[in-house]
């Protein structure tokens, strides 16, 4: 751990009271049934609606120690500072190991900064903890298409549209990869 996370998690440790113990949100109960009205809504609209509220919820922390970093991590993405929001990230995937948006986060600092196999790491680990995380199978996609590793990035999107079929960029994506896979010319 760097030196300025540490000092970080020890103040917060001390100053807040933090225990580690968050409420990882990809528990939530709600998720359940917000993904089966995913599933079964053909409106475009709705579906919208949902997924922002899948989002909130995976986001959403009841740690108020969580919700500050993750809120610094938002505007620290929002400037491009990806230093400071990767060392804020770090403090949070160590405070909340089984807190899935902060791997998921992570690793969207770590494709932004090249850094290919951390992110893709960061996404196995966001998997593992919310096997739903549409938007990091979708992600994973992404660093596979950058990597050229096009049978991988096909069945990252293939795996993120089975979650939430309401991705048009994933669909068009398979299309693409299909062909491509099979030697066809795009």
């Amino acid at each position: 751990m760097k030196l300025p996370s540490f000092v970080l998690y020890l103040f917060l440790v001390f100053h807040f009271g933090w225990n580690g113990q968050a409420v990882a949100d990809q528990t939530d109960p709600r998720l359940d049934g917000l993904f089966i009205e995913l599933h079964e809504t053909d409106n475009p609209h709705k579906a919208r609606l949902i997924e922002r509220s899948i989002w909130a919820v995976w986001l959403a922390s009841k740690s108020p120690t969580l919700e500050l970093l993750m809120g610094r991590v938002v505007g620290a993405m929002g400037k491009q500072a990806y230093g400071e929001a990767l060392d804020l990230l770090n403090t949070i995937v160590t405070i909340a190991p089984d807190y899935a948006e902060g791997w998921n986060k992570r690793a969207t600092i770590y494709f932004l900064l090249g850094q290919y196999q951390n992110s893709i790491d960061d996404v196995e680990r966001t998997i593992d903890l919310e096997p739903r995380h549409f938007g990091a199978l979708s992600g994973l996609g992404l660093i596979y298409m950058r990597l050229e590793e096009f049978s991988s990035a096909l069945d990252a999107y293939e795996r993120a549209l089975l979650v939430n079929p309401h991705l048009g960029h994933a669909e068009k994506e398979v299309e693409r990869l299909r062909k491509k896979v099979k030697g066809e010319k795009i």
